[in-house]
Protein backbone atom coordinates (compact mmCIF):
# COMPACT_ATOMS: atom_id res chain seq x y z
CA UNK A 1 0.00 0.00 0.00
CA UNK A 2 1.39 3.46 -0.71
CA UNK A 3 2.13 5.72 2.13
CA UNK A 4 -0.71 8.56 2.30
CA UNK A 5 1.18 11.67 3.40
CA UNK A 6 0.27 13.20 -0.07
CA UNK A 7 0.61 17.13 -0.62
CA UNK A 8 -1.96 18.75 -2.63
CA UNK A 9 -2.06 19.74 -6.04
CA UNK A 10 -0.37 18.40 -9.00
CA UNK A 11 1.29 21.90 -10.18
CA UNK A 12 3.15 22.10 -6.67
CA UNK A 13 5.51 19.24 -7.95
CA UNK A 14 7.97 21.79 -10.15
CA UNK A 15 8.07 23.99 -7.39
CA UNK A 16 8.79 20.88 -5.17
CA UNK A 17 11.44 19.69 -7.03
CA UNK A 18 13.59 23.16 -7.62
CA UNK A 19 12.93 23.76 -4.08
CA UNK A 20 13.92 20.50 -2.34
CA UNK A 21 17.19 19.99 -3.15
CA UNK A 22 33.27 0.21 9.99
CA UNK A 23 32.54 -2.91 7.81
CA UNK A 24 33.28 -3.25 11.55
CA UNK A 25 29.90 -2.37 12.96
CA UNK A 26 31.32 -1.68 16.18
CA UNK A 27 33.12 1.03 14.72
CA UNK A 28 30.09 1.78 13.02
CA UNK A 29 28.60 2.54 16.73
CA UNK A 30 24.57 3.11 16.56
CA UNK A 31 21.89 2.98 18.99
CA UNK A 32 17.60 3.13 18.96
CA UNK A 33 17.44 4.69 22.92
CA UNK A 34 19.29 7.91 21.89
CA UNK A 35 18.06 11.21 23.11
CA UNK A 36 17.64 13.69 20.32
CA UNK A 37 17.03 16.30 22.44
CA UNK A 38 21.33 16.76 22.83
CA UNK A 39 21.61 17.64 19.20
CA UNK A 40 19.24 20.56 19.31
CA UNK A 41 22.29 23.21 19.30
CA UNK A 42 23.33 21.24 16.69
CA UNK A 43 23.53 22.89 13.04
CA UNK A 44 23.04 19.28 11.27
CA UNK A 45 24.31 17.93 8.18
CA UNK A 46 25.21 21.29 6.50
CA UNK A 47 26.19 23.19 9.32
CA UNK A 48 27.91 21.29 12.52
CA UNK A 49 29.87 22.83 15.06
CA UNK A 50 33.03 22.47 16.31
CA UNK A 51 34.36 22.27 19.56
CA UNK A 52 35.87 25.53 20.79
CA UNK A 53 38.36 22.89 23.18
CA UNK A 54 40.57 20.36 21.07
CA UNK A 55 40.27 16.61 22.46
CA UNK A 56 43.83 16.30 22.22
CA UNK A 57 45.73 16.19 25.57
CA UNK A 58 49.65 15.32 26.09
CA UNK A 59 51.44 12.63 28.38
CA UNK A 60 54.69 11.89 28.47
CA UNK A 61 56.19 8.91 27.00
CA UNK A 62 58.44 6.35 28.39
CA UNK A 63 61.65 8.85 27.02
CA UNK A 64 60.15 11.68 28.52
CA UNK A 65 59.07 13.46 25.05
CA UNK A 66 54.90 14.70 25.16
CA UNK A 67 52.94 12.52 22.81
CA UNK A 68 49.51 13.56 21.52
CA UNK A 69 46.41 11.87 22.56
CA UNK A 70 42.97 12.32 21.95
CA UNK A 71 39.55 11.58 23.44
CA UNK A 72 37.80 8.22 22.35
CA UNK A 73 34.85 9.82 19.78
CA UNK A 74 31.45 8.91 21.77
CA UNK A 75 30.57 4.72 21.16
CA UNK A 76 27.03 4.35 21.21
CA UNK A 77 25.67 0.82 20.82
CA UNK A 78 24.03 -0.70 17.58
CA UNK A 79 20.93 0.23 16.52
CA UNK A 80 18.63 -3.04 16.15
CA UNK A 81 15.16 -3.38 15.61
CA UNK A 82 12.63 -4.04 17.91
CA UNK A 83 9.49 -5.89 18.39
CA UNK A 84 6.64 -4.94 16.04
CA UNK A 85 8.53 -4.10 13.04
CA UNK A 86 6.99 -5.34 9.60
CA UNK A 87 10.49 -6.61 7.40
CA UNK A 88 12.93 -5.49 9.98
CA UNK A 89 16.01 -7.10 7.93
CA UNK A 90 15.00 -4.45 5.27
CA UNK A 91 16.04 -1.89 8.34
CA UNK A 92 19.25 -3.61 8.97
CA UNK A 93 20.21 -4.02 5.70
CA UNK A 94 19.84 0.00 5.45
CA UNK A 95 21.34 0.80 8.75
CA UNK A 96 24.60 -1.18 8.36
CA UNK A 97 24.99 0.33 5.24
CA UNK A 98 24.71 4.20 6.45
CA UNK A 99 26.55 2.43 9.86
CA UNK A 100 29.67 1.47 6.90
CA UNK A 101 29.43 5.04 5.38
CA UNK A 102 29.29 7.07 8.12
CA UNK A 103 32.06 5.43 10.51
CA UNK A 104 35.51 4.96 10.54
CA UNK A 105 38.75 4.39 12.83
CA UNK A 106 41.62 6.92 12.60
CA UNK A 107 43.20 6.28 8.96
CA UNK A 108 39.89 4.78 7.82
CA UNK A 109 38.74 7.74 5.99
CA UNK A 110 38.16 8.10 2.40
CA UNK A 111 36.36 6.96 -0.54
CA UNK A 112 38.79 3.47 -0.95
CA UNK A 113 38.37 2.96 2.62
CA UNK A 114 34.67 3.45 2.17
CA UNK A 115 34.05 1.68 -0.89
CA UNK A 116 35.53 -1.62 1.23
CA UNK A 117 33.62 -1.46 3.69
CA UNK A 118 30.28 -1.22 1.42
CA UNK A 119 31.57 -4.24 -0.35
CA UNK A 120 32.25 -6.20 2.66
CA UNK A 121 28.50 -6.18 3.36
CA UNK A 122 28.17 -7.98 -0.06
CA UNK A 123 26.88 -4.33 -1.86
CA UNK A 124 27.94 -2.35 -4.45
CA UNK A 125 30.97 -0.33 -3.79
CA UNK A 126 29.62 2.86 -5.59
CA UNK A 127 27.08 3.03 -3.03
CA UNK A 128 29.89 4.92 -1.14
CA UNK A 129 29.91 7.74 -3.82
CA UNK A 130 26.23 8.68 -2.76
CA UNK A 131 27.09 9.27 0.86
CA UNK A 132 27.41 12.49 0.62
CA UNK A 133 27.37 14.82 3.91
CA UNK A 134 27.87 10.83 5.72
CA UNK A 135 31.31 11.14 4.37
CA UNK A 136 32.96 14.73 5.26
CA UNK A 137 36.79 14.90 5.18
CA UNK A 138 37.97 13.76 8.39
CA UNK A 139 40.85 11.91 10.26
CA UNK A 140 37.87 9.50 12.11
CA UNK A 141 33.84 9.35 12.83
CA UNK A 142 31.66 7.15 14.79
CA UNK A 143 27.73 7.49 14.42
CA UNK A 144 24.52 6.89 16.35
CA UNK A 145 21.38 5.89 14.18
CA UNK A 146 18.97 7.72 16.10
CA UNK A 147 16.08 5.75 14.82
CA UNK A 148 14.98 4.10 11.46
CA UNK A 149 11.83 4.14 10.16
CA UNK A 150 10.06 3.89 6.89
CA UNK A 151 9.64 6.53 4.18
CA UNK A 152 7.48 3.45 2.50
CA UNK A 153 7.33 0.06 2.21
CA UNK A 154 5.56 -1.98 -0.42
CA UNK A 155 6.24 -5.74 -1.55
CA UNK A 156 9.22 -5.66 -3.43
CA UNK A 157 10.47 -1.94 -2.60
CA UNK A 158 11.00 0.29 0.35
CA UNK A 159 12.85 3.67 1.96
CA UNK A 160 14.15 3.49 4.82
CA UNK A 161 15.21 7.01 6.59
CA UNK A 162 17.88 6.42 8.34
CA UNK A 163 17.80 9.44 11.31
CA UNK A 164 21.67 9.83 12.41
CA UNK A 165 24.12 11.61 14.32
CA UNK A 166 28.06 11.88 14.02
CA UNK A 167 31.03 13.00 15.55
CA UNK A 168 34.19 13.86 13.24
CA UNK A 169 37.64 14.58 14.01
CA UNK A 170 39.88 16.64 12.03
CA UNK A 171 43.34 15.70 11.56
CA UNK A 172 44.02 18.53 14.11
CA UNK A 173 42.04 16.91 17.01
CA UNK A 174 39.12 19.02 17.21
CA UNK A 175 35.44 17.57 17.15
CA UNK A 176 32.81 18.55 15.26
CA UNK A 177 29.04 17.34 15.92
CA UNK A 178 26.30 16.72 13.44
CA UNK A 179 24.32 14.30 11.47
CA UNK A 180 22.29 13.63 8.68
CA UNK A 181 18.75 11.72 7.62
CA UNK A 182 19.52 9.74 4.45
CA UNK A 183 16.68 8.01 2.31
CA UNK A 184 17.48 4.57 1.60
CA UNK A 185 16.17 2.88 -1.19
CA UNK A 186 15.90 -0.93 -1.14
CA UNK A 187 14.61 -3.55 -3.42
CA UNK A 188 13.87 -6.68 -2.50
CA UNK A 189 16.53 -9.80 -3.06
CA UNK A 190 17.77 -13.05 -2.27
CA UNK A 191 19.36 -13.86 0.44
CA UNK A 192 18.57 -10.07 1.53
CA UNK A 193 17.42 -6.80 0.55
CA UNK A 194 19.61 -5.04 -2.17
CA UNK A 195 20.42 -1.52 -1.70
CA UNK A 196 20.11 0.72 -4.84
CA UNK A 197 20.53 3.96 -3.71
CA UNK A 198 21.04 6.69 -0.87
CA UNK A 199 19.55 10.10 -0.42
CA UNK A 200 21.26 12.01 2.09
CA UNK A 201 19.21 15.06 3.42
CA UNK A 202 20.95 17.77 3.31
CA UNK A 203 18.95 20.61 4.69
CA UNK A 204 21.38 23.87 3.86
CA UNK A 205 22.42 26.79 5.76
CA UNK A 206 20.66 28.48 8.83
CA UNK A 207 18.17 31.49 7.14
CA UNK A 208 19.34 35.16 8.36
CA UNK A 209 15.67 35.68 10.60
CA UNK A 210 14.01 32.78 10.87
CA UNK A 211 10.14 32.57 12.60
CA UNK A 212 10.11 33.67 15.91
CA UNK A 213 8.49 29.81 16.68
CA UNK A 214 11.40 28.18 15.19
CA UNK A 215 13.89 29.71 18.93
CA UNK A 216 10.53 28.72 21.01
CA UNK A 217 10.15 24.51 19.27
CA UNK A 218 14.17 24.53 19.56
CA UNK A 219 14.33 25.55 23.03
CA UNK A 220 11.07 23.46 24.09
CA UNK A 221 12.81 20.27 26.07
CA UNK A 222 9.24 18.22 25.40
CA UNK A 223 10.49 18.56 21.55
CA UNK A 224 13.47 16.06 20.68
CA UNK A 225 14.78 16.80 17.31
CA UNK A 226 17.22 14.96 15.71
CA UNK A 227 20.08 17.35 13.66
CA UNK A 228 18.66 17.11 10.58
CA UNK A 229 15.52 18.58 11.83
CA UNK A 230 16.86 20.82 14.07
CA UNK A 231 18.38 22.36 11.28
CA UNK A 232 15.24 22.02 8.97
CA UNK A 233 13.91 24.36 11.57
CA UNK A 234 16.94 27.00 11.55
CA UNK A 235 16.82 26.91 7.60
CA UNK A 236 13.89 28.52 7.81
CA UNK A 237 12.04 26.61 5.05
CA UNK A 238 9.30 24.88 7.77
CA UNK A 239 6.32 26.29 8.01
CA UNK A 240 4.52 27.98 10.90
CA UNK A 241 1.37 25.41 11.27
CA UNK A 242 4.34 22.48 11.62
CA UNK A 243 5.69 25.06 14.40
CA UNK A 244 2.82 25.52 16.14
CA UNK A 245 1.54 21.86 15.87
CA UNK A 246 4.88 20.70 17.69
CA UNK A 247 4.54 23.64 20.42
CA UNK A 248 0.39 22.76 20.83
CA UNK A 249 1.24 18.88 21.16
CA UNK A 250 4.00 19.41 23.04
CA UNK A 251 1.84 20.56 26.20
CA UNK A 252 0.17 17.08 26.52
CA UNK A 253 3.08 15.18 25.03
CA UNK A 254 7.26 14.86 24.86
CA UNK A 255 7.68 14.36 21.13
CA UNK A 256 10.56 12.74 19.45
CA UNK A 257 10.85 13.73 16.12
CA UNK A 258 12.51 12.00 13.46
CA UNK A 259 11.68 13.74 9.99
CA UNK A 260 10.74 17.40 9.12
CA UNK A 261 11.85 17.95 5.89
CA UNK A 262 15.32 16.88 4.69
CA UNK A 263 15.77 13.44 4.39
CA UNK A 264 12.29 12.90 3.51
CA UNK A 265 11.47 11.06 -0.05
CA UNK A 266 10.00 13.85 -2.49
CA UNK A 267 7.37 11.94 -3.73
CA UNK A 268 4.66 9.79 -1.18
CA UNK A 269 6.48 6.53 -1.81
CA UNK A 270 4.97 4.36 -4.49
CA UNK A 271 3.18 7.41 -6.28
CA UNK A 272 3.89 10.31 -8.27
CA UNK A 273 2.24 12.41 -5.76
CA UNK A 274 4.45 15.46 -3.92
CA UNK A 275 5.01 14.72 -0.30
CA UNK A 276 4.28 17.16 2.49
CA UNK A 277 7.59 16.49 4.27
CA UNK A 278 10.12 18.29 1.51
CA UNK A 279 7.37 21.29 1.31
CA UNK A 280 8.69 22.37 5.34
CA UNK A 281 4.18 21.13 5.85
CA UNK A 282 4.79 17.70 7.50
CA UNK A 283 6.90 16.34 10.51
CA UNK A 284 7.11 12.68 11.99
CA UNK A 285 7.10 11.52 15.80
CA UNK A 286 8.72 7.85 16.04
CA UNK A 287 8.46 7.75 20.12
CA UNK A 288 5.72 9.65 22.37
CA UNK A 289 6.65 10.12 26.20
CA UNK A 290 9.96 7.86 25.37
CA UNK A 291 7.22 5.10 23.97
CA UNK A 292 8.76 3.84 20.48
CA UNK A 293 5.36 3.94 18.38
CA UNK A 294 6.49 0.74 16.76
CA UNK A 295 6.86 -1.00 19.66
CA UNK A 296 3.48 -3.21 20.74
CA UNK A 297 4.10 -2.84 24.44
CA UNK A 298 2.97 1.03 23.45
CA UNK A 299 -0.74 2.11 24.28
CA UNK A 300 -2.58 2.49 21.24
CA UNK A 301 -4.50 4.68 23.39
CA UNK A 302 -1.60 6.89 24.12
CA UNK A 303 -0.91 6.71 19.99
CA UNK A 304 -4.31 7.36 18.94
CA UNK A 305 -4.66 10.71 21.65
CA UNK A 306 -1.81 12.15 19.51
CA UNK A 307 -3.58 11.21 15.88
CA UNK A 308 -6.21 12.79 17.80
CA UNK A 309 -4.67 15.57 18.97
CA UNK A 310 -2.53 16.08 15.98
CA UNK A 311 -6.00 16.57 13.97
CA UNK A 312 -7.32 19.33 16.34
CA UNK A 313 -4.04 21.29 15.90
CA UNK A 314 -4.88 21.40 12.43
CA UNK A 315 -3.51 18.95 10.24
CA UNK A 316 -5.49 17.51 7.73
CA UNK A 317 -3.74 14.18 6.85
CA UNK A 318 -2.56 12.25 10.04
CA UNK A 319 -1.10 8.79 9.83
CA UNK A 320 -0.34 5.90 12.52
CA UNK A 321 -0.86 2.63 13.46
CA UNK A 322 -4.17 3.36 14.59
CA UNK A 323 -7.02 3.03 12.52
CA UNK A 324 -8.88 6.13 12.99
CA UNK A 325 -13.07 5.84 11.50
CA UNK A 326 -15.04 8.60 10.27
CA UNK A 327 -16.42 9.92 7.11
CA UNK A 328 -14.04 12.10 5.22
CA UNK A 329 -11.36 11.26 8.36
CA UNK A 330 -8.21 12.87 7.98
CA UNK A 331 -6.71 10.20 9.89
CA UNK A 332 -5.21 7.17 7.56
CA UNK A 333 -2.75 3.39 8.10
CA UNK A 334 -0.56 1.20 6.72
CA UNK A 335 2.29 -0.71 6.60
CA UNK A 336 4.79 2.46 6.09
CA UNK A 337 3.04 4.82 9.31
CA UNK A 338 3.34 1.16 12.11
CA UNK A 339 6.44 2.58 12.71
CA UNK A 340 5.45 6.87 13.34
CA UNK A 341 2.44 9.62 13.48
CA UNK A 342 2.68 11.65 10.35
CA UNK A 343 1.65 14.83 11.05
CA UNK A 344 1.00 16.91 7.79
CA UNK A 345 -0.74 20.45 6.48
CA UNK A 346 -1.87 21.67 3.64
CA UNK A 347 -0.88 25.49 3.95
Amino acid sequence: MASGDDGRGAGRRELLRAGAAAVVLGLAACSSGGNPRTSATSSGAASTETHAASTETHTPSASGTPTSTASPLPNPPLWQPGPGEIQPDVKRRAVELVAALGAWPPGGQGAEAARARVAALGLPPGLADQAGPLAPAAAEATLEVITAQYGGILADSASVLVVCRQWTRASDGSVAEGGTTVDVRLSRAEPRWAVTALHPGEPGPAAASPAPAVARVLAEPRIELPPAAAADLRSGAVHDSVLEAMLRLAGPYTLSVSVVRSGHPLDVFGTTRPSDHPLGRAFDVWRIDGRAVVDPATSRQLVESLMRDAAAAGSYNVGGPVAIAGVGSQFFTDDTHHDHVHVGFDS
